[in-house]
C-alpha cells in the first residue's frame, strides 16, 4: 500500500472519529436542554410557574426566564445545526489545522451566542406583555386578537424573499465556509456567529409563535423544531416555508374573525 493510501485512509479514519465525537457531544447537549425543558414543564426544576400571574417581576424572575428561554433555543435548533457542525469539523481536520475539535467548539459556540442574545430579547418581550396585562400569566398565550395579528405578521414574513434569502444561506453552510471561512480560532468563532446570523434571520419569527400558544406548550415546541428542521433538510424547503407561512396566515385570520 503507498503511503498516500495509508494517508488517506489515517485521514477517514479520523473523520470518522470527529464525526463521533461530534455527533455525540450535540446529541448530549440537546438531550439535557430537552430534559430541563420538560422538567420546568412539569414543575420539576425551580419552576417558571410560580411567577407572580400579574405584575411584580424580580430580577430572578428575569433571570429564570432567560434560562428557559435559552434552554429552549439551544434544544430546539442543536438539531438543525448538527449537520453544520459536523461539515465544519470535517473541513478543519481536512484542511490539516491543529485542533480541529476546538475550532469546531468555537464555530457552535459562536451559532449558540447569537441566539444567546436573541433569548434576551424574547425574556424582556415577555416581561412586557406579561406587565402590560397582554397575557394572563406568565406563561399563557397572548389574547386571541393580539396572537391573530402577531400570526399575521409572522405568516407574512415567511412569505417574504427576505425569509427565503436567509434560509438558504442557513441550509448552504458550504457556500458559508466557502466565503467566510478564516484561519485562527477567532475565524472560527466569526463563522459560527455568520452563520448563526443566517439561522436567526430565518426562524426568529417561527419562534414567535410560542407567544401564541404559551411558551412552554411542549407539543408547540416540539412541532416548531420539526419545522425548522424540515426547513434545512428537506429538498422542496421552498415549498415548505410558504405552506407553513400560509397556515400560520390562515390561524391568524381565524383567530382575528372569532377570537
Amino acid at each position: 500500500m503507498s503511503r498516500t493510501a495509508v494517508t488517506d485512509t489515517a485521514l477517514e479514519g479520523l473523520l470518522q472519529r470527529d464525526r463521533w465525537l461530534t455527533g455525540l457531544g450535540l446529541l448530549l447537549l440537546a438531550g439535557l436542554s430537552w430534559v430541563y425543558v420538560i422538567g420546568l414543564n412539569e414543575g420539576g426544576w425551580p419552576s417558571l410557574m410560580a411567577m407572580p400571574m400579574r405584575h411584580g417581576w424580580t430580577a430572578g424572575d428575569l433571570l429564570l426566564t432567560y434560562a428557559m428561554w435559552l434552554t429552549m433555543m439551544v434544544a430546539m435548533m442543536t438539531p438543525a445545526v448538527t449537520p453544520t457542525v459536523l461539515l465544519v469539523a470535517a473541513v478543519e481536520r481536512r484542511r490539516g489545522h491543529p485542533q480541529p475539535l476546538l475550532r469546531t467548539a468555537l464555530s457552535l459556540a459562536g451559532y449558540l451566542a447569537v441566539w444567546a442574545a436573541a433569548c434576551v430579547l424574547a425574556s424582556l418581550l415577555q416581561y412586557a406583555l406579561h406587565e402590560s396585562g397582554l397575557t394572563q400569566g406568565a406563561m399563557s398565550p397572548l389574547r386571541p386578537r393580539l396572537a391573530g395579528m402577531l400570526l399575521i405578521a409572522i405568516g407574512l414574513f415567511e412569505l417574504t424573499p427576505a425569509k427565503a434569502a436567509c434560509l438558504r444561506l442557513c441550509r448552504s453552510p458550504i457556500e458559508t465556509i466557502a466565503r467566510y471561512w478564516q484561519p485562527g480560532l477567532g475565524g472560527s468563532l466569526r463563522l459560527g456567529l455568520r452563520h448563526g446570523l443566517y439561522c436567526l434571520g430565518c426562524c426568529w419569527a417561527l419562534m414567535l409563535v410560542l407567544f401564541v400558544t404559551g411558551v412552554m406548550n411542549l407539543v408547540w415546541v416540539a412541532i416548531l423544531s420539526a419545522v425548522v428542521l424540515a426547513e434545512k433538510l428537506l429538498p422542496r424547503w421552498l415549498y415548505l416555508s410558504q405552506l407553513a407561512g400560509t397556515a400560520i396566515l390562515a390561524w391568524g385570520a381565524v383567530l382575528l374573525a372569532y377570537g
